[in-house]
């Protein structure tokens, strides 16, 4: 099964999702494809296509799914790195008003670089990138949590 999950943006990101259909028509996408369409107005025959999923059966679809496409969302990306998923990633782009800036773009390529995700930099190109993530070895996600609370509660002792 392939998540799709588009966040919570305001905007529309139907081009994702019309990139996804056509690879479904074409045949080259044969699973199921589940969508968190969020504030994205979308109709498919193809897809399973809700607005907003409540948390524990996202959960249920996060923990079946083999890919996860998503936005260029930080926490949408942590989301799948950490239950293990194959993350394929895209930005969206202001000038098609899907976000107010391509601030994407900047989270997509440190994510890429270090060897987390696959990135869809050419929505053509969606079957080539989904070839690429059947052989996809993603970096392991360790957080960082811990080393960001400590350096922060040393900082408060050193201004006390």
């Amino acid at each position: 099964m392939i998540l799709v999950t588009l966040g919570t943006q305001d905007k529309s990101f139907a081009r994702l999702l019309d990139a996804i259909e056509k690879q479904i028509e074409l045949g080259n996408i044969t699973d199921d494809v589940v969508v968190q369409a969020g504030h994205t107005k979308y109709e498919s025959k193809n897809m399973k296509v809700l607005d907003f999923i409540p948390y524990d059966e996202f959960e249920n679809f996060m923990n079946q799914c083999d890919i996860l496409i998503t936005h260029g969302g930080v926490g949408s990306i942590i989301t799948g790195l950490k239950k293990k998923k194959k993350v394929i990633a895209a930005a969206r782009l202001k000038k098609y008003q899907e976000h107010t800036n391509d601030h994407q773009l900047q989270i997509l390529k440190n994510f890429k670089e270090a060897g987390y995700i696959l990135t869809l930099d050419d929505f053509d190109a969606l079957d080539q990138v989904l070839k690429e993530a059947k052989k996809f070895k993603p970096k392991q996600y360790k957080s960082n949590t811990k080393n960001m609370i400590k350096l922060i509660s040393d900082y408060i002792e050193t201004v006390k």
